[in-house]
């Protein structure tokens, strides 16, 4: 019978299965020099004894943490916290636990996530690069396993992956045009700005777009954001009030598109029938608003098991291979927010 009052240990285990430690430290293992009868009676041992494998003595026997850090410029948007639970998901498979940290978009905060105090307690790091300029990246001086996430140019010695950021926002674009729009306001778009910033890059598909439909762009209906809900609502409100036409949104992310469908709301205009909307990130929440929103899917499933893989080897023994950059398709997901493609 279990133990009431003391832990459970693997000599405990072999001793109700009649077998040494290293046949019980054999089978936790999965090795296969155990045979079937006898790997299903230390089984029968464990499950018995309620025996607890301890991963933590394991991974600081093996020099490891058991844990990857997660570095993300905030916690509060869906789609960062939607990724961690993706990434969290696939690293509990492989044993290990994923710790999330937050760098607010700073350099110092993204430099403080490399930096090798910190890295000494994680096994491999997920970088979110937002501020850091390539030449200070290729600076950071650590052999630790990291792979950065994000729209920045990153030095060759580190794999990368990245969102299709350009097409996504021209499939975004295209299809409002396909549907009808002729005005699309641009909600967060800094076009003409640094041209490895998410901004940029979807300013540049939306831009793209028109230019392929043959249809004028009217930088008035640029704007700005800050990318929280309530600028979704203020940027609308404000084109609104300066009487500033337009029949469709591009929101560059959900968040904001959200925050764009309340102000319409407000303002008394129906969606698609008066002004058309689609976001970018499609997180889950898109789905159950009403109207559910049209958004551009960035390849979420794709992009997760791209960093789990190549962080996994970077922390495996094999021999290292060249560095990596991944860049993931998106696809534009159609929803009530916009009207349905003509036959």
């Amino acid at each position: 019978m279990k133990k009431p009052s003391s832990v459970v240990t693997m000599a405990d285990v072999a001793r109700s299965a009649g077998v040494s430690t290293m046949t019980v430290s054999n089978v936790i293992n999965g090795r296969p020099r155990v045979g079937a009868e006898t790997r299903e009676r230390v089984l029968a041992a464990i499950t018995e004894l309620g025996y607890q494998i301890n991963l933590a003595a394991r991974h600081l026997r093996a020099g490891r943490t058991g844990v990857v850090g997660l570095a993300v410029p905030e916690l509060e948007r869906p789609y960062f916290a939607q990724l961690a639970a993706r990434l969290a998901d696939r690293f509990e498979r492989h044993g290990l636990r994923i710790v999330v940290e937050r760098t607010k978009a700073s350099r110092q905060g993204e430099l403080d996530a490399v930096a090798f105090s910190r890295l000494r307690m994680y096994d491999g790091l997920i970088l979110s690069v937002v501020d850091l300029d390539p030449a200070e990246l290729a600076q950071v001086g650590t052999e630790s396993p990291v792979v950065v996430i994000g729209e920045r140019v990153t030095p060759s010695r580190f794999d990368h992956v990245m969102m299709d950021n350009v097409d996504g926002a021209r499939q975004a674009t295209a299809h409002l045009l396909a549907t009808g729009s002729r005005r699309i306001a641009l909600l967060g778009g800094t076009p003409g700005t640094e041209a490895t910033s998410m901004p940029t890059l979807r300013a540049q598909g939306w831009a793209e777009a028109h230019a392929a439909a043959g249809v004028p762009t009217d930088s008035r209906l640029v704007v700005p954001s800050s990318f929280r809900l309530e600028d979704g609502y203020e940027d609308v409100k404000s084109l609104l009030e300066r009487g500033i036409g337009f029949d469709g949104v591009f929101a560059l992310t959900d968040v904001v598109a959200i925050g764009a469908l309340r102000a319409l709301a407000d303002a008394g205009l129906s969606v698609p029938g008066d002004v058309q909307v689609v976001g970018f990130d499609d997180v889950d929440e898109s789905r159950y608003l009403v109207p559910s929103l049209t958004s551009v899917n960035p390849g979420h499933d794709a992009m997760a098991d791209a960093i789990v893989d190549l962080l996994l080897r970077q922390m495996g023994d094999a021999q290292p291979t060249e560095p990596h950059e991944h860049v993931v398709p998106a696809r534009l997901v159609a929803r009530e927010t916009t009207r349905p493609l003509q036959a």
